[in-house]
C-alpha cells in the first residue's frame, strides 16, 4: 500500500534517516516511536508528500486516500462544529457544503435570473452526493463528534467558541468522518479526556483503515496497535507486537548487542596487545602486521544506546498534620450548572486521590478549590496543619520567563543548591547538555510542562494537587515521573486520562460524575485497578 524504499532525508547537518526502509500494508495497524527530534513527523510528511527525500523511492497508490492529524490543524472558525467536522471528510464533504450554498442560492430572490443553472447543477451536486452515502453523513459526523465528548449543544455551536484543545477534537473528528483508506495521527490522544480515549480505542481497532501513529499513551498503544515501528539513529526497525512486546524484545536485542559488542572489544584488545607486543619482534612481525590489516578491516559494532527511565533521588518532605485538606458542605455552580451541593471531603496523609468524572462533572474546579485558585460558593475548604502545596495546572505553564533559559530558571529558584543535583534534576526531566541553555520562549508545551514539573519537584512539597500533569509528556518522560512519584511521601490528588499514571498512584479514587443522577461525588478506599475490577468501567460510564 505505502512503501518507502532506502529512504535518506537531513535536515542541515541532522541525519534523520539513512537507506531506511518502511512498508504499511492494507488495514495493518502500526504504532511510531522514537526520542524527540528522531524525525516521526519527517516521515508522516514524507508519505503525504511535504517533504520529498534526498535519495530513495516513495510508493503511494495515486488514488489512496489519507488523513492526517496532526497537532497543528487548519479549522475554520467561522462555521459550526458540525460544518467543519463534515469540511474535513473529502469529497463528500465537499458536496455537502456546495448543496448548502446552492439552496441558499434558490432562496435567494435576487438570484432568479440564474435559477434554472442552479436548479440543474443542485440536481447534479444531490445525485452524487446521494451515491457517495451523502445523507449518512451528518449522523456519522454528530456519532464521532459524540464519541470525541461533544455535547450537541455544542455540535451546533460556533467553533470560534472552543478552547484550543476543543478546536483539536474537531480536528480529528475532520479525519475521521472522511473514512480514508490510511490514518495518519500524530499524538491523537493528546488533548482526549480518558473517554474519549476509550471510545478512539475502539474507533481505531474497528476501522478498516490502515493506521499509523504516535502517541504517549502506552494502554492504547497496546489495545490498538500489532507492530511498532522505531525511528532511531536513522534506521527503522520494525517489531511485530504491541507496546509491551516492542519493550520486552528491544531488551532483548540490546542485552545481544552488548554481548556482541563486548566480545569484539575483547577480541580486539587481544589482537591489539599481540600487535603492541610483537610489532617489532622479526620473527613475528608479520603476524602483527597481519592482525592490525585485519583490525582495520573489521566492521566494528558501536555500543549500544540505552534509554532507561530512570526516577531521580526525590527529597523527603516535611511531615503534615494527619488532615491535609478537607471540604465542609462545600457548593459550588456556575449558573444553572451545579458541581457540588453540600460536598463533603477529607484528604488524609499518605492518601493518593485520583479524581474521575465525565466532561463539565467539576474534577478541575475541585482542584482549583482545594488549591485556592476557586472559592466555593458556600461552605468551606480547609488545609491542615504543615501542609505545602504544590499546584500543577495548565495555566502554570505561562508563569515561566519567556526570557530566560532552562537552566536560569532552575538556578535562579533555588542558587545556593549544588550544582550536579540541579544538572541530574534537569537531565531526569531530558534536558541533558546544551538543552538547558535553550530560551524558555522557544519550549514546547511537553518541555514546558517537563519544566514546571522539575522545578516543583526539586524541592518537593508535602501535598500535590496536579492537573493533567501528563499532557504533553512522552512515553519516556512519563515513566520516570511515575516511579519517582511513586517514592513520594507526602499526599496527593490529581486529574489525569493516562492509566499509566492512575494504575501506578492512585491509592483512592473519587468519582464526582453524575451519570447516576446521584448527589454526591462517591469516594472508594482502594487503587484505581480496583476501582476499575469493582466497578467494571476504565471511566465513568465506559464500560472495560
Amino acid at each position: 500500500m505505502i512503501s518507502l524504499s532506502n529512504v535518506s532525508v537531513r535536515h542541515g547537518r541532522q541525519v534523520l534517516f539513512v537507506d531506511a526502509s518502511f512498508q504499511l500494508d492494507p488495514g495493518e495497524k502500526v504504532g511510531l516511536v522514537g526520542p524527540n527530534g528522531s524525525g516521526k513527523s519527517t516521515l508522516f510528511r514524507v508519505i503525504v508528500g511535504e517533504e520529498t527525500p534526498e535519495e530513495g523511492a516513495v510508493s503511494i497508490p495515486k488514488r489512496l486516500t489519507i488523513g492526517h492529524f496532526r497537532q497543528e490543524m487548519d479549522i475554520v472558525e467561522g462555521r459550526t462544529v458540525l460544518d467543519e467536522a463534515i469540511a474535513g471528510s473529502g469529497r463528500l464533504g465537499d458536496l455537502h457544503h456546495e448543496l448548502a450554498d446552492l439552496e441558499a442560492a434558490m432562496a435567494d430572490p435576487e438570484r432568479v435570473d440564474e435559477m434554472d443553472q442552479i436548479l440543474e447543477r443542485f440536481g447534479e451536486v444531490q445525485e452524487q452526493y446521494q451515491q457517495l452515502g451523502g445523507y449518512e453523513l451528518e449522523a456519522r459526523a454528530k456519532e464521532v463528534l459524540h464519541g470525541l465528548g461533544f455535547r450537541d449543544e455544542w455540535i451546533d455551536g460556533e467553533v470560534r467558541a472552543l478552547s484550543g484543545g476543543w478546536k483539536m477534537r474537531v480536528g480529528m473528528a475532520k479525519v475521521l468522518i472522511g473514512k480514508p483508506e490510511v490514518l495518519l495521527l500524530d499524538e491523537p490522544t493528546n488533548h482526549l479526556d480518558i473517554e474519549s480515549i476509550l471510545w478512539l480505542e475502539e474507533y481505531i481497532r474497528d476501522t478498516p483503515s490502515a493506521v499509523l501513529m504516535t502517541c504517549h499513551d502506552k494502554d492504547f498503544m497496546n489495545r490498538v496497535v500489532k507492530r511498532i515501528v522505531e525511528i532511531d539513529g536513522g534506521e527503522l526497525t520494525s517489531y511485530g507486537g504491541n507496546y509491551d512486546y516492542y519493550e520486552r524484545e528491544r531488551e532483548i536485542r540490546a542485552v545481544q548487542r552488548e554481548a556482541a559488542y563486548e566480545r569484539q572489544q575483547a577480541m580486539l584488545a587481544k589482537m591489539q596487545r599481540f600487535i603492541d607486543r610483537f610489532g617489532t619482534h622479526v620473527a613475528k612481525a608479520a603476524q602483527a602486521q597481519a592482525k592490525a590489516r585485519k583490525i582495520e578491516k573489521i566492521e566494528k559494532l558501536e555500543p549500544p544506546k540505552r534509554r532507561e527511565a530512570v526516577s531521580f533521588a526525590i527529597k523527603s518532605p516535611p511531615r503534615s498534620g494527619e488532615d491535609v485538606a478537607v471540604l465542609r458542605k462545600a457548593s459550588k455552580a456556575y449558573g444553572s450548572h451545579v458541581l457540588y451541593d453540600g460536598f463533603d471531603f477529607r484528604l488524609g496523609r499518605g492518601e493518593r486521590w485520583c479524581v474521575m468524572g465525565e466532561n463539565g462533572s467539576g474534577k478541575t474546579t475541585l482542584l482549583k478549590m482545594i488549591a485556592g485558585v476557586t472559592k466555593p460558593d458556600s461552605g468551606e475548604v480547609k488545609i491542615g496543619a504543615s501542609v505545602k502545596m504544590g499546584y500543577f495546572a495548565q495555566e502554570a505553564l505561562e508563569v515561566l520567563n519567556p526570557d530566560e533559559t532552562v537552566w536560569e530558571t532552575l538556578d535562579h529558584k533555588f542558587p545556593l543548591e549544588n550544582i550536579g543535583a540541579k544538572r541530574n534534576l534537569l537531565g531526569a526531566f531530558q534536558f541533558p547538555g546544551d538543552t538547558i541553555e535553550k530560551p524558555v520562549r522557544i519550549l514546547s508545551g511537553g518541555e514546558r510542562s517537563r519544566l514546571v514539573l522539575a522545578l516543583m519537584l526539586f524541592d518537593p512539597p508535602n501535598f500535590l494537587v496536579l492537573d493533567e500533569p501528563t499532557n504533553h509528556l512522552d512515553l519516556f518522560t512519563k515513566e520516570m515521573l511515575v516511579k519517582t512519584l511513586a517514592k513520594f511521601e507526602g499526599s496527593m490528588i490529581f486529574v489525569s486520562h493516562d492509566r499509566t499514571f492512575l494504575k501506578g498512584l492512585a491509592n483512592r479514587v473519587l468519582d464526582v460524575s453524575r451519570l447516576e443522577k446521584r448527589k454526591d461525588p462517591k469516594p472508594f478506599e482502594g487503587s484505581y485497578e480496583k476501582w476499575v475490577e469493582m466497578t467494571g468501567q476504565e471511566a465513568p460510564g465506559v464500560h472495560h
